[in-house]
Formats: structure tokens, sequence, C-alpha cells
């Protein structure tokens, strides 16, 4: 702003008020010493006497002229800090001090190493509490220069992974039992196995494709890790058999022996946006396995068997980790234990009664000579037995980590080569010597079952088939910035188009 007042003198400063000052100047102010500036928080203090000086006013620090009766005024630095009005004989801006009562502002401090990183100037968010953890607080001990190190990759969860091991190893059981099924206690063991071992492989694949149809990734492993070794198996198994002196047969359609599991769970996957959409899905499964029965339905593409065991996925895509969580109570764990031992005694009663048929989710009533009623009534006494069972697996299953945790990570690799073993013993009649087919005989071909099956889920099975089973077809698939521009769409926000993971 400008000053139109004529030049005067200025003169020297009084405290107006004061006792001994001089008459106060006029009164439309001119000749009084200006009044400081109003500062936050603090009682101000008089201004510093001006020497005498012909200007009127005193020039700013930065017009070029230092101001008259400046030179002795000491500074350790030739600029003015930010905030000082000194030059017009004010004093310093200082902060404003808390008065008694009022709480203490932090102090505060040099920003870490951490906060300065690379990421953090990007305004990357945090990586959350997990990798606040192990940080060195202000950046103690970690150097400036030194990139921060990355967070700890989240443990995977061995629960579940014990539980696919304890299944892989007992469908490998049922396989290899099935020569010595003339004796009482191989068809029992064979039924026990048969009431919930697959069930279960059903209710947990349905867990674990809650969020299917949320990554591209596991959307392309439809095809990788399930059509691709489905024909690559049923190829496999064509030659083998007809090495083994059989006769040639392949059918693509019709799974043939264990290959069905395959078809049948990309079906399942297909239909998964269905049945999370529905109300009530787990009970319109229900009703769908009960009335499957009246049909004949055709084995082609594994539809009898997406039927028959369809309520067990619609049930796993419903479960959530705190429903595991009531398994965990010691007494939960012994009721478990006794529904185990109740279902193999049952087993046991009935084997050299009944036909195995049922165990098999898949057969109408007509074709297991069975009423409509009869049927409907041995439908649901399998559905309940397979739950019971299924639940008692889940609770007998430790939780912590175990020595074939890290197999359970592979056991698609046992599910399809072991097959290929046993074909062979069965052609070789391994499995015709007569102490076999006894409970001494049983209890051999299960351990050896067991250790096939390690030697299956072993890294180095997966290492060399690997190329074969789960082949990388990176190339097949669009990029998702691809797919929008084909649709005429734009690429979403933080859509990158770098090739599918996998």
């Amino acid at each position: 702003m400008s000053d139109t007042r004529s030049s005067f003198p200025v003169p020297a400063s009084r405290d107006d008020g004061a006792q001994g000052a001089a008459p106060a100047g006029p009164a439309d102010g001119r000749g009084r010493t200006p009044a400081p500036w109003p500062m936050p928080g603090h009682v101000q203090q008089p201004a510093a006497p001006f020497p005498e000086s012909d200007a009127s006013w005193p020039d700013p620090p930065d017009s070029g002229r230092p101001a008259p009766g400046w030179g002795s005024r000491r500074r350790s630095v030739e600029e003015e800090a930010p905030g000082e009005v000194t030059a017009w004989g004010h004093p310093p801006y200082r902060e404003a001090r808390p008065r008694p009562g009022e709480p203490q502002p932090p102090a505060p401090r040099a920003p870490s190493a951490w906060e300065t990183s690379p990421g953090r100037e990007a305004g990357l968010p945090s990586t959350g509490a997990a990798a606040e953890a192990g940080r060195p607080a202000d950046g103690e001990g970690l150097p400036a220069d030194e990139p921060a190190a990355p967070p700890a990759r989240k443990k995977r969860e061995p629960y579940l992974d014990n539980v696919k091991f304890v299944l892989i190893a007992m469908v490998v059981a049922g396989h290899s039992l099935v020569p010595t099924m003339d004796a009482h206690s191989a068809k029992s063991a064979y039924m026990f196995i048969y009431t919930f071992h697959m069930p279960a492989f059903v209710l947990i694949s349905g867990y674990l494709g809650r969020n299917f149809w949320n990554s591209n990734a596991k959307i392309n492993k439809l095809v990788d890790t399930m059509l691709v070794p489905y024909v690559v198996v049923e190829i496999g198994y064509a030659l083998l058999r007809y090495a083994l002196g059989q006769k040639w047969t392949l059918t693509i359609i019709d799974p043939a022996w264990l290959n069905w599991y395959l078809l049948a769970l990309v079906l399942w996957r297909i239909s998964t946006p269905i049945w999370t959409r529905m109300r009530q899905p787990l009970l319109v499964a229900v009703v769908i396995y009960l009335v499957a029965g009246f049909s004949e339905i055709s084995g082609d593409f594994s539809i009898d068997r997406f039927f028959g065991l369809l309520p067990f996925y619609v049930l796993g895509l419903m479960l959530k980790p705190e429903h595991f969580d009531l398994l965990k109570p010691l007494w939960v764990r012994i009721v478990a234990g006794v529904v185990a031992a109740g279902g193999a005694g049952v087993a046991i009663v009935l084997a050299p009664h009944v036909g195995l048929d049922p165990v098999y989710f898949r057969y109408s009533f007509k074709s297991m000579d069975m009423s409509w009623w009869v049927g409907l009534g041995v439908r649901g006494a399998m559905l309940v037995a397979a739950l019971a069972l299924t639940f008692a697996l889940l609770a007998l299953v430790p939780r912590r980590e175990t020595w074939f945790s890290d197999l359970g990570t592979r056991t698609l690799y046992a599910y399809l080569l072991h097959g290929v073993v046993v074909l062979v013993a069965k052609d070789q009649g391994w499995l015709d010597v007569p102490w076999l087919h006894g409970p001494l005989g049983v209890l051999a071909i299960m351990s050896s079952s067991v250790a096939l099956a390690i030697v299956l889920c072993l890294p180095e099975t997966r290492t060399a088939f690997k190329w074969l089973l789960e082949p990388r077809l990176v190339w097949l698939y669009r990029r998702p910035a691809e797919s929008r521009s084909t649709a005429g769409e734009p690429p979403a926000p933080g859509e990158s188009s770098a090739p599918v993971p996998r």
C-alpha cells in the first residue's frame, strides 16, 4: 500500500502512557511510534527505538538500500527468517507457547527413511500393520540411501493343505483296493472311503472357488489346469490301456475312470455365479440332487457326477473361515472321532449285504433297482452320512504345520498320475497275492498307497511333469486392455496391459 502523507521526521521513541513520557503528538497520529503488529499467543513488547533519520519510513530489507541504524545489528544470516518483521521496528515472531493446563503439542521429528522412500514419495498406500511391525522406529538403523525392505509375504495357511493330502491318500487307497474287493475287509474299507472322500474333495473345491470369477488368472486355470490336463490324461490312459493289451478306446466327451473329476469341476466352476446369486442355493441344490435320481443321466461330460455331488460344491461356496473355526473345540473333535469310528463300523456291518452303487453318487433309482421312495431315502441317507463324515474329517485333521502340509499343495499330480501305477499293478497281477485279500492285506495296500501319494506330491514330480500337466498358455489369452478395446470399452482405471499372470 502507498502512503500519501507528507514526510515528517521520526521522533524519538516513547511509550504512550509511560511515566515521564513526552506529551502525546497530534490527534491525527503523526509523530507517534507505530503500534506493533498483533502477534498470536504472546504479549507484545515495545518496539525498538529508531535513530534520528531524514527518511519518512525505513526501506524494507529487500529494497537494495539498508535502513539507517541497521548496520550495528548483528545477524547470523543475511536474510531475515520467515515471519520476522524487525526491519519495520517490531520484534521477531515467536511460536505461541501453550498456556498452563493446555496439552503439549507433539515435538516435530525428522522424516524417517521409510517415509522418504520412493514408494512414499509417489503417494503409494502403506502396506499395513504387518509391515509396520518389523520397521525400525523413526528410521533408526535404516540408512537413508538404502531402499526399504519389501513387506513380508503372508504365510500360507496349512490347514486345507493337510486336508487335501489326507483326501488324496484316500483316493489312491480306494483305487488300489479294487482288485481285492472280494474280501470283506477290503469292501468295508472301500465303502467307508467312498462314502465321503469325494464329497469332501468337492466341498473343499467349492470353498476355494468362492472368488473364482474375480480373477483372470483363476479363469485361465479352467483351461490350463483342468481342460488341458483332461485331454492329456485321456489320451495317455488310452495309450496305456492299448499298450497293456486292451482294445483302443478314446472318447473325449465321456471321461474314463478318474478323469471325471476335472470335467465336473469345470462345470461347477462355470455355474458358480448362478449359485452366488440365489437366495437359498443349498436348498435348490439338494432338491436337484434328489430329483436327479429319477432320470437316467448320461455320463457324457460328467453330467451325472455334476448333479450327484452338486450339494457339496454349493455348500463349499457358502462356507466361510469362521465356520471351520467351529470345529476347533476339543469336544467337537471327540464327537468327530466317535462319528468316524461309527461310520467305519456301519460300513463293516453293511458291506456284505448292500451294493456299492449309492456311494458313487451317479446312478438313478431305476439302475439301482429301487423304487422311487426307497431311492429318495437312500439318496437322502447318503447325503447325511457324507456330510457327517466330511465334517468329522475336517475336525480331526491337524491345523498346524505338519510334515505333509507342503505335499498337500501338489495333489493334482497325485490324482492324475497314480492311475498309471494302479493299472500296471492290476495288469501284472501284483495285487493277486492271496494274503492281500484280508485285513493284513488292506493295511499293506493302504500303507503303500500313502507312500505312493507322498512320492507323487513331491516337488521333483511336479518339476518332471509340469510341462505336461500345467502348461503355460499365456499366448492363448488376450491382455485385459485388449479385451476391453475389442468390446469398444476404455481400459479400466489402474488396469495394466501386462501379460496375464499365472
